[in-house]
């Protein structure tokens, strides 16, 4: 396992940031030049697993190739047999989910008074993501980190993939089980179709919808039924459970979680532009977007 002031690739690990089921993010630093970055890692016990070493470089190599300042950027990655993993820049940031779960009240009140800027910058992340031609496939509050200033990014490509469209791609393509994470699976993803930007939106959809309620829009005792009511259950205007949402941004939610991707918003560009018309909260004032270009 690995440890405070190990030197792994020639980076010392300082402070471990998260620990997931099959890796571990580290703040390391770089002797050479002082520098901060950080670094996932597999753990032990995965490090020769097949299945979890290709995530992990699909994740990097993805993130290699994508630069944008709402999405993380990977720098290198290594293929070590004992210590596979990438390097990354270092954001000085929780997750979207670490606030949601947090029991202090500064938490959710982070949220509310940052929850515009957080939409906009997680929506202009993944529309950069899906016109560099890729779909992210797990979007959701544990993959978008957000600091105290209420900066940005996009996290997580372990299972993003290059868009495909096209009788031919949907012919030939290999059908397998649905992944992604249950909650905040399209009905497309679900079925294994092909993805575009459309499933990003339906996943972003319900993450904004968490965050304004504090719960995502469909429960379920199963898979299975979680999967029913993606496929048949309307959900409900986020006002029912917080009553300070507006009906106009409750309207866009409710758009991006449309059950055919056809009545979805086309692309992230469309959602970024309905975002800028209203407020997000009744008791918000009205903000820089509003006041700078009117309702446009």
């Amino acid at each position: 396992m690995a440890d405070t002031g190990q030197i792994i690739s020639g980076y010392k690990l300082r402070g471990l940031l998260h620990t997931g089921r099959e890796s571990q993010v580290w703040e390391v630093v770089e002797p050479t030049s002082n520098r901060h970055f950080a670094m996932k890692l597999l753990l032990p016990e995965f490090a020769s697993a097949k299945t979890e070493r290709a995530k992990l470089f699909n994740d990097a190599a993805i993130g290699m190739q994508l630069r944008h300042e709402n999405v993380v950027h990977v720098v290198k990655v290594n293929k070590s047999e004992s210590t596979p993993h990438f390097i990354m820049e270092y954001f000085a940031s929780g997750s979207i989910r670490r606030r949601l779960i947090s029991k202090d009240v500064k938490d959710k009140e982070f949220l509310r008074l940052n929850a515009k800027k957080i939409f906009k910058q997680s929506a202009t992340g993944l529309a950069y993501m899906n016109a560099s031609k890729f779909v992210h496939r797990d979007v959701k509050p544990d993959n978008i980190m957000c600091n105290a200033l209420g900066q940005t990014k996009i996290i997580d490509f372990a299972i993003s993939a290059p868009l495909q469209t096209g009788f031919l791609a949907n012919l030939f393509r290999k059908r397998k089980a649905p992944e992604g994470t249950v909650s905040y699976m399209s009905p497309e993803q679900i079925r294994c179709e092909l993805l575009d930007g459309r499933s990003d939106i339906y996943s972003l959809g319900i993450t904004w919808y968490e965050v304004v309620t504090g719960r995502v829009p469909f429960k379920g005792a199963s898979v299975g039924e979680l999967y029913r009511k993606h496929f048949a259950e309307l959900p409900a205007l986020p006002s029912q459970y917080n009553p300070d949402v507006t009906d106009e941004f409750g309207a866009i939610v409710l758009k991006m979680l449309a059950k055919k991707r056809e009545a979805r918003y086309k692309s992230f560009h469309e959602v970024l532009m309905e975002l800028k018309k209203v407020k997000v909260f009744k008791s918000d004032k009205v903000d820089e977007d509003m006041d700078a270009g009117g309702m446009m």
